[in-house]
C-alpha cells in the first residue's frame, strides 16, 4: 500500500519515507508509530513547512517482516526519490533496512527502544538505550521486589541482547538469573502456559519480559491464569506499553511493571498538549506509546535540522542535528552528534487497577546515551532519580 500523506502543494515538497506495520504482529504499537510520524507532519506543514515547502510521507505497510522492510527501504531510496526514512520497531527490522540505507547514503530515523552496541553513521536513534532503561529498571526491581529475576523474551536478537544486558546488571547486585527461556513470534496460550508452570517451579521475584507485540497480552493473561498475583510477583517489562496493555483486560494489566521515557499519563503540560493533539488525529481509543512519541519528535529534530541545513542530505542535515534541541513531551531531547543516539528522560511506572500507567520513578532530567553502556554501573542511580509513592 502506498499512502501520500498532508503536504499537497504546487511547490515541490520534501518527500520523506515512512516504514510501520499496520499488520503483523506488531502492528498495534507501530500503527501508533505512525500515528506520532502523520501528527508532526501535519503540525509542521500547518506551520507553513519547511522553508516554504510541505513535507510529504511515503507510507508503506512491511507487515512486521523484516525482508519487507528492507526491500521497501530500496524501494523508496531508488524509486520514491526519499534519502531520509522514519521506521521501524522491533531491531531485526532495522538490521533488515541498515545495509540498504548505508548502500544507497539514506539516513534512518529509528525511534524504538533498543538493545544497544550499535552505531551507523546512518542511523539516528532516537529510542532509550540501554543506560537510559534497563539500568534504571534493574536497580528499581532490585530495591522493590527482590534479587531473583526469571527472563522471558520472544525469539529474536532484542530480547536475547537485552535480557543478557539486563543480566549484566543483576549479577552486579549479586542477584540471580533463575531461568531464560524464548518463545517464537506468534506464539499460543499453551506456550505461555507451559512458561508459566515454570515460573512456578522457580519461585523468582520478578519476572523480566521482552516479550513483544500480540504475544505480550497472551503472556499477561497466562500470569493471571495461573495465579500469580502482580503484586508479589510482577512482570517487568520495556516492551509493553499502552498499545500492548490495551489488548488486555484492566485486571490482567493491574500491578506489572514498565519503564520508559514518556506514558500517555505523564501530568505535564507538554504531554496533554500531545496526547490531545494524537488523539484528535487519530482517534480517542488509540494508544499513545513511548515509541509514539519518539516518532513525532524525531520528525520535529529532522525537519529543523533539514531547515538549518538547507537540504535533506544526510551528511549536512546529521551535521545541524547535533546543534539542535526540541521540547519534546517527555521533555527538552537532543541528539548526541557523537553517537547519534538521543538524550531521553528515564521513568518506571506501575499499571494501576485501572490499566493506566502511574509513575513510581523518574530519573529527574535527561540522560546522556551511552549505547554500549561503556561506564554505567547500577550504583550510579540510587541517588539520582526520586522515588514517587503511588496514590
Amino acid at each position: 500500500m502506498r499512502l501520500m500523506a498532508s503536504g499537497s502543494s504546487a511547490v515541490r515538497p520534501w518527500r520523506i519515507g515512512v516504514l510501520f506495520s499496520a499488520t503483523g504482529v506488531t502492528a498495534a504499537v507501530e500503527t501508533s508509530q505512525l500515528g506520532g510520524t502523520l501528527l508532526a507532519i501535519d503540525e509542521i506543514n500547518e506551520a507553513g513547512g519547511v522553508l516554504g515547502r510541505p513535507v510529504e510521507a511515503v507510507v508503506y505497510d512491511p507487515a512486521s517482516e523484516p525482508r519487507a522492510y528492507r526491500r521497501l527501504a530500496e524501494r523508496l531510496l531508488t524509486e520514491d526519490g526519499v534519502r531520509l526514512i522514519f521506521g521501524g520497531y522491533m531491531s531485526s527490522t532495522r538490521k533488515a533496512m541498515l545495509p540498504v540505507v548505508e548502500a544507497h547514503r539514506g539516513l534512518l530515523f529509528y525511534p524504538t527502544l533498543y538493545e544497544g552496541f550499535e552505531y551507523s553513521r546512518h542511523c539516528v536513534y532516537t529510542g532509550a538505550a540501554p543506560n537510559q532503561n534497563s539500568i534504571q529498571l534493574a536497580n528499581y526491581l532490585l530495591s522493590t521486589c527482590g534479587n531473583r529475576f526469571f527472563m522471558i523474551g520472544s525469539d529474536y536478537v532484542y530480547p536475547y541482547e537485552s535480557n543478557r544486558i539486563m543480566t549484566d546488571f543483576v549479577v552486579q547486585s549479586r542477584g540471580t538469573v533463575l531461568d531464560e527461556i524464548y518463545v517464537p513470534l506468534g506464539a499460543g496460550p499453551a506456550e505461555f502456559d507451559r512458561v508459566m508452570a515454570k515460573v512456578q517451579r522457580a519461585a523468582p521475584d520478578v519476572i523480566f519480559s521482552t516479550v513483544v507485540g500480540a504475544d505480550t497480552a497472551t503472556l499477561y493473561e497466562a500470569h493471571h491464569a495461573a495465579g500469580l498475583d502482580a503484586a508479589t510477583l510482577p512482570i517487568a517489562s520495556l516492551t509493553t506499553g499502552e498499545a500492548e496493555v490495551a489488548a488486555m483486560p484492566a485486571e490482567v494489566a493491574a500491578g506489572h511493571i514498565t519503564a520508559a521515557p514518556f506514558f500517555e499519563t505523564l501530568d505535564t503540560p507538554a504531554a496533554r498538549r500531545f496526547v490531545a493533539a494524537f488523539k484528535r488525529r487519530n482517534g480517542v481509543h488509540m494508544p499513545v506509546t513511548a515509541a509514539a512519541e519518539a516518532a513525532y519528535f524525531q520528525v520535529h529534530l529532522a525537519m529543523r535540522a533539514l531547515a538549518a541545513a538547507g537540504t535533506d542530505a544526510p551528511e549536512p542535515l546529521l551535521a545541524q542535528l547535533g546543534e539542535s534541541a526540541f521540547d519534546a513531551p517527555q521533555g527538552r531531547v537532543r541528539i548526541d552528534g557523537t553517537n547519534n543516539h538521543t538524550y531521553l528522560r528515564p521513568r518506571i511506572a506501575r499499571l494501576d487497577a485501572r490499566g493506566r500507567f502511574r509513575v513510581v520513578w523518574d530519573a529527574g532530567a535527561p540522560v546522556k546515551p551511552d549505547p554500549y553502556c561503556v561506564a554505567q554501573s547500577l550504583s550510579d542511580w540510587p541517588a539520582d532519580g526520586r522515588q514517587i509513592a503511588l496514590s
